[in-house]
C-alpha cells in the first residue's frame, strides 16, 4: 500500500466530512446538549459516514487490485454495510432497540459463519472451546459493536482509539511478518485521521451510530481474522482495545448490579467523569492515546514477539491498571 493510496483516501474521508456537515445542518440532524451528553454546543452528527464510504470504496479497490482476497473483503464490506445503514437510519429517527440488537446478532452469526468459525480455538494453550468459541465470537462482535457507541461520547476519542489501535497492529503484523493483510489497517487509520480532523480538538461535527457501530464491527471483525492466525495475534486485538473494553464494560456491570437498564443513557463512563474534572475533552483523548501507544501497545508487542503460551494472561496484566482507573473514578456510578 503507498503512501500516495493513503493520502488520497484520507483526502477522501475529509472532504466528504465537509458535506456530511453541509448535510447534516440541512436535514436539522444535530445533537443538542442535555443532563446526559458530554458536550455543551448543539453540534450536527452522521459525520462518521465519510469514514465508511471511503473505507468501503478502498476496501472494493483492494479486492479489485487483487491485494485483498473477495472473502475476507466482501465480509467486511457487507457486515460494515448493514450496520452503517442500521446507523444512518438511526441518527436520522429513533430505532427500536430489540430490533437493532437483533440486526447485531444476525449480522454477527453472519460473520462467524462467513470466517468459518472458530471451534478450533484453544485456550489457555490446552482447553478445547469447541462450538463455544462460536458463541463467544458472535458475543464479542456484538459487544465491541455496541461499546464503541458507548465510548464515542467526548471530542476525538473513538477516532483515536480506532487509530492507535489499528495502527499498532499494523506494525505488530509488519515484525512478525505474517500473512495477514496489513493494508486494511493502514487504509482504515488514514480514512478515520480524515474525520479526525472535523472532530478533535474542536467538533465541528460529530460521528453518529453509523460509524462508531461500523468501527466497532469493523475491529471485531479484524481481530477474529487474526484469531483464525492464532490466539497470541487475536490477544494483541484485545490488548490495544483495552481502553473501551474495560471503561464499557466495567461500566456496564456496575449499572446493571445497581439496577440501571442496560439500555439507559447516561454519562457515568471514566472517560465521562475524566472529562468532566479535566473541565476539556481534549487531556482525556489525549491520554487514551498516551496509554494505547505507551502502555498497551508495548505488552502487545511482548507478547506476539516473545511467544507467550498463555497469552490469556498478557490481557489481564494490561487491563489490570485499566481496571483501577475505572474503580478510582467511581465508573458506573450515578453521582460520580
Amino acid at each position: 500500500m503507498s503512501m500516495l493510496s493513503l493520502f488520497i483516501f484520507f483526502l477522501l474521508a475529509f472532504a466528504m466530512t465537509y458535506f456530511m456537515r453541509a448535510y447534516a445542518l440541512k436535514k436539522n440532524i444535530i445533537d443538542n446538549p442535555n443532563e446526559r451528553s458530554s458536550h455543551s454546543i448543539p453540534t450536527p452528527r452522521g459525520g462518521g459516514v465519510a469514514v465508511v464510504c471511503s473505507y468501503l470504496l478502498a476496501l472494493a479497490v483492494l479486492i479489485y487490485s487483487q491485494q485483498l482476497t473477495l472473502h475476507i473483503g466482501l465480509t467486511l464490506i457487507a457486515a460494515g454495510f448493514v450496520i452503517a445503514l442500521l446507523g444512518f437510519l438511526d441518527d436520522h429517527g429513533h430505532i427500536n432497540s430489540m430490533l437493532r440488537l437483533a440486526v447485531h446478532f444476525l449480522v454477527a452469526i453472519g460473520v462467524v459463519i462467513s470466517l468459518g468459525g472458530f471451534s478450533e480455538v484453544t485456550a489457555f494453550n490446552s482447553l478445547q472451546l469447541g462450538f463455544i468459541a462460536n458463541i463467544i465470537a458472535v458475543l464479542f462482535l456484538v459487544w465491541l459493536l455496541n461499546l464503541y457507541n458507548f465510548m464515542d461520547g467526548i471530542n476525538g476519542i473513538a477516532s483515536v482509539e480506532a487509530i492507535t489501535t489499528v495502527v499498532s497492529m499494523a506494525i505488530l503484523y509488519y515484525v512478525l511478518n505474517t500473512t495477514l493483510n496489513s493494508d486494511i489497517l493502514w487504509l482504515l487509520a488514514a480514512c478515520v485521521f480524515g474525520f479526525l480532523l472535523w472532530n478533535f480538538p474542536k467538533a465541528k461535527i460529530f460521528m453518529g451510530d453509523a460509524c462508531s457501530g461500523f468501527l466497532g464491527l469493523t475491529l471485531g471483525i479484524l481481530a477474529l481474522i487474526a484469531l483464525k492466525e492464532n490466539l497470541v495475534l487475536f490477544c494483541a486485538w484485545i490488548i490495544c482495545l483495552g481502553v473501551f473494553v474495560v471503561d464499557a464494560t466495567y461500566t456496564l456491570i456496575k449499572r446493571v448490579l445497581s439496577g440501571y437498564k442496560m439500555y439507559d443513557a447516561h454519562r457515568s463512563h471514566s472517560y465521562q467523569i475524566l472529562s468532566r474534572k479535566c473541565g476539556s475533552h481534549t487531556p482525556v483523548t489525549l491520554a487514551v492515546a498516551a496509554i494505547n501507544l505507551l502502555w498497551l501497545f508495548p505488552i502487545a508487542y511482548i507478547t506476539v514477539t516473545q511467544a507467550w503460551a498463555y497469552p490469556e494472561l498478557a490481557v489481564l496484566i494490561a487491563y489490570i491498571p485499566l481496571l483501577i482507573v475505572a474503580i478510582k473514578f467511581k465508573a458506573g456510578h450515578a453521582d460520580a
